[in-house]
């Protein structure tokens, strides 16, 4: 019985040194987090994720304005993208790699507003698939480069 006793102290101290390691990581972890989406803000304007009907889901930034892209489309209601003054050959391209499910990179395009003026916009994006490989959307970062200028 002391022995039985004995095995069954160890086994709580390990649990214990195992709590604690589990919170130690896990600290470690949201601080990982928060460095990397400190980082993403500094080097883009925006941070977006749109599911697998092109809905926006996440948005951080000033997106939603620079793009002329309705707020009900992070409700789902409507993908809400305003098409008037994009260069459509640019938006063909982008989206045909959209539709390929293909990452990329520093793609660039740009859009004629109403007063005249041209806005210039890079962005990078991946597909994003759930544990069982189906495709759940885009995510990516993206920058206005009118107002780098």
């Amino acid at each position: 019985m002391l022995e039985v006793r004995l095995l069954y102290k160890k086994l709580e101290n390990y649990s214990q040194v195992l709590e604690q390691t589990v919170q130690e990581r896990t600290a470690e972890l949201r601080e990982s987090e928060a460095r990397y989406r400190s980082l993403t803000e500094l080097a883009s304007d925006w941070y977006w994720e749109q599911d697998e009907n092109g809905n926006f889901t996440k948005v951080s930034g000033p997106v939603l304005e620079m793009l002329g892209v309705r707020v009900d489309a992070l409700v789902g209601e409507a993908r809400g993208v305003q098409v008037s003054g994009w260069n459509e050959a640019e938006r063909e391209a982008l989206q045909a790699t959209i539709a390929a499910r293909q990452p990329f990179l520093d793609f660039v395009f740009s859009r004629v507003n109403a007063d005249g003026s041209q806005q210039k916009f890079q962005v990078s994006g991946e597909p994003m698939f759930n544990r069982y490989c189906r495709f759940i959307g885009y995510r990516g970062i993206g920058v206005e480069l009118t107002a780098k200028k």
